[in-house]
């Protein structure tokens, strides 16, 4: 077997699937986790890098072909049957292109909802509500609660549905808004599937006590049509 069979999307572990994604957009983020994989240790499998990347074995084998085809990485061939991967020096440019385009568009994203969760809380101050939860866990969530740093809002707790947390940066978890203290509004930080989240709030709380940055590009409820009377 040569590399450039074991490398076709259509070879082991490939499907006719997979040859789609081969015409599709490269996604920076699987790019870049895969040149930092193969940096770290290039005789590895492709099933290895696939469970690194959190992708199908498939799709890292239509990446690892990309990379090939773009001068980014080099094999050669190790006993028995296996392949060890190689960054070229376009491949290590490549890399450290990728990473500052990550830390400058995580930096933006950070400035901005910092800046948006700011203005939501100013909102808060502005209404008289003193009391807010945040309903996800994780980065944004962090974003929220240094922005409360700078007003006079406190924080209930935080939810997370998935109940895996109890505790965050020393406040409470709950797995539902019953589980912490009575609060004015609830501030939107999952990032994981915020549309979900937004949309199952609504059947909670009054829309105007739901508070989504823009950040996180939920779709709001449109408003209701008004009715005509007949004949007006």
């Amino acid at each position: 077997m040569n590399a450039s069979v074991e490398l076709s999307a259509k070879g082991k572990g490939g499907t006719a699937r997979d040859g789609q994604v081969r015409e599709t957009a490269d996604s920076p983020e699987i790019m870049l986790g895969l040149l930092n994989a193969i940096a770290e240790s290039g005789d590895r499998s492709q099933r290895s890098l696939s469970a690194q990347l959190g992708v199908a074995l498939g799709l890292a084998n239509a990446y690892l072909a990309r990379c090939v085809k773009k001068g980014l990485i080099k094999i050669s061939q190790v006993p028995p049957n296996r392949y060890a991967y190689y960054l070229t020096p376009q491949g290590f440019r490549e890399k450290s292109r990728l990473t500052s385009e990550y830390l400058s568009q995580s930096f933006n994203l950070f400035r901005l909802a910092r800046h948006q969760f700011s203005d939501l809380l100013g909102d808060c101050q502005h209404r008289g509500w003193g009391r807010v939860a945040l309903w996800g866990v994780g980065d944004v969530a962090e974003v929220a609660l240094l922005c409360l740093l700078d007003h006079p809002v406190t924080v209930v707790g935080l939810v997370d549905p998935s109940g895996t947390h109890t505790l965050f940066r020393g406040y409470p978890v709950a797995a539902d808004l019953t589980g912490l203290p009575a609060a004015d509004a609830v501030l939107l930080t999952d990032l994981d599937d915020p549309q979900g989240s937004y949309d199952r709030l609504l059947a909670l709380l009054p829309e105007e006590r739901v508070l989504a940055p823009k950040v996180l590009a939920v779709t709001r409820r449109p408003p209701e049509p008004k009715s005509v009377e007949a004949g007006a």
